[in-house]
């Protein structure tokens, strides 16, 4: 007879505690998997609202209702019969110390890489890409990158940590080729004349289909190591209003899964969503937006 401890664990409400209720394991670099899902807990670098620090929570508990469906639509293949993905949990640093934070970061990353896994982080505010990408950098080379955002974070501006200015020091610390770069849904103000990236800013983007979009960003990154990263500000805050910094006019939630979809064939090398900020969710649709881009960022590494 089976026992009640032994039942399968498919339940929206019950121990949802991993990302997809995938393996959680404490060590991800003494695994097989080929992924691994880590959350960086981390927003002291906001310049508004804070709160991305409860965003790798809130996206794993959402991501349960995404678990059940096995073969994720439209996807022909079911995830966990592809690749073996873990679940390392969350990114432990000394609270309140920033710098702390980016050197741990960049170290248990690094460790990740070095151990030959692909790591997919979830955020906490955006300034967690540039230590995710000095250990990328550091395994990869230099990197092509697609950037999902309403804000560029090409600011010179601001201080040592701040969540404006990681793609002004990124470039000119050799991490990411801005020419082989792209900027998707960019609808805030910024140095056209020295801007370095390619941008389909949020009313162009709005404008062209999700292929049109896919088929340009593929022929700039080409066959590089490439890094995604997903502000979920990005997308318009009728679909995701729990952010710190949210500006209307954005891309749908349709829109930017099709995008993601259209962009198969690329050297996928890293990803990360970032900015999700439950305090200021409605419904918990914001997280599970940043659940289902997460998910989709998985089958679109698996699909290569």
């Amino acid at each position: 007879m089976e026992n009640v401890f032994s039942r399968k664990d498919d339940s929206l409400y019950a121990n949802p505690y991993s990302f997809l209720r995938l393996p959680m394991v404490k060590d991800p670099t003494d695994t097989a998997a080929d992924i691994v899902v880590l959350g960086m807990p981390y927003d002291m670098a906001t310049t508004g609202r804070s709160g991305a620090r409860l965003g790798p929570d809130a996206i794993r508990r959402a991501s349960v209702n995404l678990a059940w469906e096995g073969h994720r639509y439209p996807w022909p293949f079911d995830l966990r019969e592809t690749c073996n993905i873990v679940d390392g949990g969350d990114l432990i640093f000394t609270c309140g110390d920033s710098e702390d934070f980016v050197n741990m970061a960049a170290e248990a990353a690094g460790l990740i890489l070095e151990s030959g896994k692909t790591l997919l982080t979830l955020g906490g505010d955006h300034f967690i890409t540039l230590p995710l990408l000095r250990a990328h950098h550091a395994k990869h080379g230099q990197m092509a990158m697609i950037h999902f955002d309403a804000h560029t974070d090409t600011y010179s501006q601001g201080s040592r940590f701040d969540h404006g200015t990681m793609f002004y020091h990124a470039p000119k610390e050799g991490l990411i080729d801005a020419s082989a770069s792209v900027q998707i849904g960019i609808r805030t103000d910024y140095d056209k004349q020295n801007h370095e990236f390619n941008v389909i800013c949020a009313e162009a983007a709005n404008d062209m289909t999700p292929d049109d979009i896919a088929n340009h960003v593929k022929v700039l990154v080409g066959d590089r190591p490439t890094y995604i990263t997903f502000d979920i500000d990005c997308l318009d805050p009728a679909f995701a209003p729990g952010t710190g910094t949210p500006v209307i006019g954005g891309i749908t939630s349709d829109k930017a899964l099709r995008i993601l979809r259209g962009l198969r064939g690329i050297n996928l090398v890293g990803m990360d969503v970032v900015e999700v900020s439950p305090p200021f969710d409605n419904s918990e649709v914001t997280a599970l937006a940043g659940a289902t881009v997460a998910t989709e960022l998985l089958h679109l590494w698996a699909s290569k």
